[in-house]
């Protein structure tokens, strides 16, 4: 092992996922990464909440709307995160940062001018996007306020969501809980002293909403990135690491390449969701109210699932990195039944609770608690099947398999659920809206079983650029020839 890795071994955490108890080490893993999905989802309810109170039903359909266009946005980024972040993944599984710093370099830049581009994309086509979704138009100005806004935090949003889902790769999960704990705690504090003007506050309305998200994120980024230097994390960039801010052509074409079709799964998912929320557009804002209500509690019933499938997803990566094929079958497994039994538990919650749970939003005698009722009780169960389906493409994409999670999807979120929902509108009504749900779920699943039993996902091929001799199976995920060099010079971990 060289003197370089060495140090960098010594300095800062690292957490070794290639062995011990797969299931033990998945938990450990996967729970501060459920607990950080659960704080963000729990501050966008709680913000919800104070809009609702404060502004009405109109203002909650302008942040639905908003919330929608903001998470499309996002996922365009998804997939090049998660394809830097199994690059380190795999980097640490090898006992080698180098790389790992280089492919933090390389995204960083990537991620920032990206990031700038759609902010300020955003702000200037904000009428033509809202126009798009068939924002009611009692809501559209705002959501134009809301969303213009919004569209300025994006940069501090990916700048947080990049350095946290780095700091996983490399095995890290407790940091980023601790990061967006602090952002929850001031984004859910800071919203009703903006919106209403309590205090010393100005009273802003929808926009003390939406700059109390930017205010958070810019606070618990810039303390996030403080910490990482200041306890010499291994993937932090110093010195002569700085040269990497400079985008590698090579390691920049590799990530994007696997990255877009990952961030194209995002992309589906929002796709049909705008689609499907144009649906419930066209029933006006109670409607569109009581989907918005619904739809916050459905991403706690996902938690489990997303948590799960980041931990599944970074230990597959570390343990191919480390030639421990053997595992991979077994943390799949143990992913699976952890999510179905954490999912059916929550959804089993939501149905004997779904009245008190829905009615924080919005005043008890309001008509949207009992539609989202109903779009409730028609649609959580199949969250658990498409859970299952989560942990299976979280598996083979850390193996470098992209496209054909992006085609399962395509087929059956984008073509049969929303093909369903337009279908069957005009003779079920919004039930069809609602119904779409499970049809998507069920087909995904079966798609998704089919190529993780039968695909070609286990026996990738080596890239052209990486050396054959003397390297673990390919995941298709490796760095240039030139820069693999120095990682086969350290010794693979091994339990």
């Amino acid at each position: 092992m060289s003197k370089s890795a060495t140090h960098t071994r010594s300095s800062g955490p690292r957490h070794d996922l290639t062995g011990g108890p797969i299931t033990k080490t998945l938990l450990m893993f996967a729970l501060p990464v459920l607990g950080a999905n659960v704080l963000q989802s729990l501050n966008g309810s709680v913000n919800a909440i104070w809009v609702g109170r404060f502004l009405g039903e109109k203002a909650l359909a302008a942040t639905s709307n908003a919330n929608l266009v903001m998470f499309l946005i996002i996922g365009t980024l998804f997939g090049v995160g998660m394809a830097a972040t199994i690059l380190i993944a795999q980097s640490v599984g090898k006992s080698d940062f180098a790389p790992a710093r280089r492919v933090v370099g390389t995204s960083a830049t990537f991620f920032f001018c990206v990031s700038l581009a759609v902010a300020i994309g955003g702000w200037i086509w904000v009428d033509a996007i809202l126009g798009l979704l068939r924002t009611p138009p009692d809501a559209f100005a705002l959501a134009r306020t809301y969303l213009r806004i919004v569209f300025v935090a994006i940069p501090l949003i990916n700048l947080l969501s990049f350095v946290m889902t780095a700091l996983r790769g490399s095995g890290d999960s407790r940091t980023p809980f601790i990061f967006m704990a602090l952002s929850v705690v001031i984004d859910a504090g800071l919203n009703p002293l903006l919106i209403a003007g309590i205090g010393p506050f100005p009273e802003l309305g929808i926009a003390g909403s939406a700059w109390s998200l930017v205010t958070s994120q810019a606070i618990a980024a810039l303390a996030l990135l403080a910490v990482v230097y200041r306890r010499r994390d291994p993937l932090r960039l110093v010195g002569g690491d700085l040269k990497y801010l400079a985008p590698d052509p090579a390691l920049l074409r590799l990530i994007i390449a696997k990255g877009v079709p990952m961030g194209l799964q995002m992309v589906v998912i929002s796709l049909s969701a705008l689609t499907i929320m144009g649906l419930v557009n066209r029933s006006g804002s109670q409607v569109s109210a009581a989907y918005g209500i619904a739809a916050q509690l459905w991403t706690y019933i996902q938690m489990p699932a997303l948590a799960i499938g980041a931990g599944v997803s970074t230990m597959v990566a570390q343990n191919v990195g480390a030639g421990r094929w053997d595992r991979v079958g077994r943390i799949t497994l143990s992913g699976i039944g952890i999510n179905v039994a954490m999912t059916a538990a929550l959804v089993a919650l939501l149905y004997l609770l779904d009245r008190p749970a829905l009615g924080l939003f919005l005043t008890g005698d309001s008509a949207a608690v009992d539609i989202a009722i109903r779009v409730n009780n028609i649609a959580s169960w199949s969250f658990v099947l498409f859970g299952v389906t989560i942990v299976l493409f979280a598996t083979v994409r850390a193996t470098g398999a992209v496209m054909p999670p992006l085609l399962i999807l395509i087929v059956s979120v984008l073509i049969c659920r929303t093909g369903f929902a337009y279908l069957f509108y005009d003779d079920y009504g919004q039930d069809a809206l609602w119904w779409s749900f499970p049809v998507g779920s069920i087909i995904s699943l079966v798609l998704a079983l089919a190529y993780y039993r039968f695909g070609a996902w286990r026996t990738l091929k080596m890239i052209e650029t990486r050396p054959a001799g003397g390297e673990p199976p390919d995941t298709g995920l490796g760095v240039p020839r030139h820069r693999a060099r120095d990682a086969s010079e350290n010794t693979r971990s091994s339990d």
